[in-house]
């Protein structure tokens, strides 16, 4: 269990990555019947919680590197919360897009609007492999997520700093300043003795 924490924290980071270079990258191909340039519909424009959505989870594996083990759980819930969110935005995307994931950025390029106008413009949606990288991107938070959850308790508490000795010194091995110096000496112990 020396290293549950860096593959959870790993299987975060690495899933929010790819999810946040996809919402840049074309998610479908809108052929027109005007004979017009194919549009081309990132996936922000296709699904506009991409982006927040797969921060929050980068988010999350930075924080799960420093967390606690009870937020450890908290975090993983958060996670397969996002991830229920993500697959249900993204798994439409995959194979036959909906015209109202493009209908925003076709609005935008030609100032039509409304299913019955837009539908006319429309010969072909076509889907682009990003919308699939996204969705296992997804299926590794959703693994990482109960990963968390299985394993958080054998996890390898982290070292504190100023955890103290039983007679008051810090644990914390190093030379002595002046301020440790005196702080020995207000509490009656003289720094310069054999124990030190």
């Amino acid at each position: 269990m020396n290293r549950a924490r860096m593959y959870a924290v790993l299987g975060f980071l690495l899933a929010g990555g790819v999810g946040i270079i996809s919402s840049t990258q074309t998610w479908i191909t809108v052929h027109r019947s005007d004979a017009a340039a194919p549009l081309l519909v990132s996936g922000a424009e296709a699904m506009p919680l991409l982006a927040p959505l797969s921060l929050a989870v980068l988010a999350l594996g930075g924080a799960l590197s420093i967390a606690g083990c009870a937020l450890r759980y908290v975090f993983a819930v958060i996670g397969l919360g996002a991830v229920v969110a993500l697959v249900t935005g993204t798994l439409p995307l995959v194979a036959a897009p909906p015209l109202a994931s493009a209908a925003p950025a076709l609005t935008k390029a030609t100032g039509l609007s409304g299913d019955k106008a837009l539908g006319a413009m429309v010969t072909d949606l076509e889907p682009s492999g990003w919308s699939v990288a996204a969705l296992c991107a997804w299926v590794v938070v959703a693994l990482a997520s109960l990963f968390v959850l299985a394993t958080a308790h054998r996890w390898k508490a982290g070292t504190r700093r100023y955890d103290h000795l039983s007679d008051g010194r810090h644990a914390d091995a190093g030379p002595l300043d002046a301020v440790d110096s005196w702080d020995d000496l207000s509490h009656g112990t003289d720094p310069t003795g054999p124990s030190r």
